[in-house]
This record gives C-alpha cells, sequence and structure tokens, in this order.
C-alpha cells in the first residue's frame, strides 16, 4: 500500500489508469464534484463504492475495506484513552459473535 489515506488511493488509481473525473463518478454513479471531494477527503467514501472500485481498477477489494474501515474505527477511538484496550476487546467480541452464528 503505497498511500494511507483511502481518498488518495482511490485518486491515485484513477491517475494511474489515466482515467477522468467524469467517467470514474458515472461509475460511482455520482456527480464530477461529488468524486472531486471525495478524492480529496472532503466527503466521506461510500461502502458500497468500494467493489466497483476495486473491479475498475483490478485491486483487491479486501486492501480497500481494510482502509476504509480503518479509517472509522480510528475516528471513533481517536480521543479514547483506552483505544488499544478497546480494540483488543473488540477482537474477542469479534470472535464471541462469529462462534454464536
Amino acid at each position: 500500500m503505497e498511500t494511507k489515506n483511502l481518498s488518495d488511493y482511490i485518486r491515485q488509481l484513477r491517475e494511474q489508469a489515466d482515467m477522468p473525473l467524469r467517467k470514474l463518478a458515472a461509475l460511482l454513479d455520482i456527480d464530477q464534484s461529488t468524486l472531486s471531494k471525495l478524492e480529496r477527503g472532503e466527503r466521506p467514501i461510500n461502502r458500497q463504492m468500494l467493489p466497483i472500485i476495486a473491479k475498475t481498477f483490478n485491486v483487491d477489494e479486501k486492501e480497500l475495506v481494510i482502509r476504509f474501515m480503518s479509517k472509522q474505527v480510528a475516528y471513533q477511538l481517536v480521543d479514547e484513552k483506552y483505544a488499544k484496550d478497546i480494540l483488543l476487546a473488540a477482537e474477542e467480541e469479534i470472535k464471541y459473535i462469529k462462534n454464536q452464528k
């Protein structure tokens, strides 16, 4: 992963593919100005866009999801004193929930 920020990464993928904003915006069913704001980090990226982006640029959807979800979790925990402990507890909770299914 070259860049850490999902917005920057999407812009990087689009530019490397020499794809205009309008074309990717059309694939994502959003307008060009919205895509521009997404790439600048001024608007949040929608989770449902990730499979389309992965397919369009032939990248691993898992990587996109990890970038997306880690940002969501980070924003929730950024001001928490016990963030690391919360993450460890959440990992255990996920295991518990999966075992219940």
